[in-house]
This record gives structure tokens, sequence and C-alpha cells, in this order.
């Protein structure tokens, strides 16, 4: 599927924001069940950014915290440095009904910092490039 259809405008640019909780925001009993440590979990996140670059995406990883006035700074800061035209917002964040207020206030920030930009959802680590490339090819 893609929005190559859609009367929606394209992105302003193909800077990709790829917004997803921080290694250092999970706890160990989170982290248990997938047998990892935050520093595991961090080399895994990288790992998975560098691969999606590889394929020609441009942007910037932004681990955010579960705390939506910080997630918020966070966010102030990057569009700061430089705007976005696509934000990725992963799984772990969106998916979580605990995490209902975060999701709500990343979205509205977005929103404000850059009227115009596309938001963008995976299901999954594998498929963040389509994801991303849903907006950026259309």
């Amino acid at each position: 599927m893609s929005h190559r259809n859609s009367s929606v405008a394209a992105p302003i640019n193909n800077q990709t924001l790829f917004i997803g909780f921080a290694a250092e925001a999970m706890t160990t009993e989170e982290l248990a069940p997938l047998n990892m440590t935050v520093e595991q979990l961090s080399e895994q996140i990288e790992r998975g950014w560098a691969a999606i670059k590889e394929q020609g995406v441009e942007g910037a990883l932004c681990g955010i915290s579960r705390d939506p006035d910080e997630t918020e700074t966070q966010l102030r800061t990057r569009f700061a440095e430089q705007p976005y035209g696509v934000a990725l917002i992963g799984g772990g964040v969106r998916m979580l009904p605990e995490n209902t207020v975060l999701l709500e206030r990343v979205v509205n920030v977005l929103i404000d910092l850059q009227p115009g930009i596309r938001i963008s959802f995976n299901t999954s680590p594998q498929n963040a490039y389509d994801a991303i490339q849903r907006w950026i090819t259309r």
C-alpha cells in the first residue's frame, strides 16, 4: 500500500525523525522477557537505524522518555536544529494504552512544530523503512 493517490501534499522535505523510546526509558522488568540489557537494546536500536540510513533515508533517531514534558522538550530541541518532513512514531509509543497521553503529546507537538508534517507508523522494526517510504516516495 502507498499514499500515491492521496490528495495530501508531499512532505516538505525527506528528513525523517524516527521517534521511539530511548533504551534508558525501559525498565529491567520490560527488558527481562527480551533477555536484553539497556546496553544491548541501545545497540539494537542503533543498528536498526543504521540499516534504515543505509537504504537512503535521511534524518535522525529520537529516543524519547516516557514523560510527556521531557518528550516535548526533546522534540522541540530536534526541530530547532532542523525541519523534518516525516515523523515515524514507533509501536512501543503507540500501542500500549498507558502511553495514550504521551502519544497525544507527541502528535500534537509534531503538528505544532511542523504544520504539514507527515506522520508514519510501522508495525515492527522490520518494516520501518517501508513505513517511511510510504510518504517519501508518494
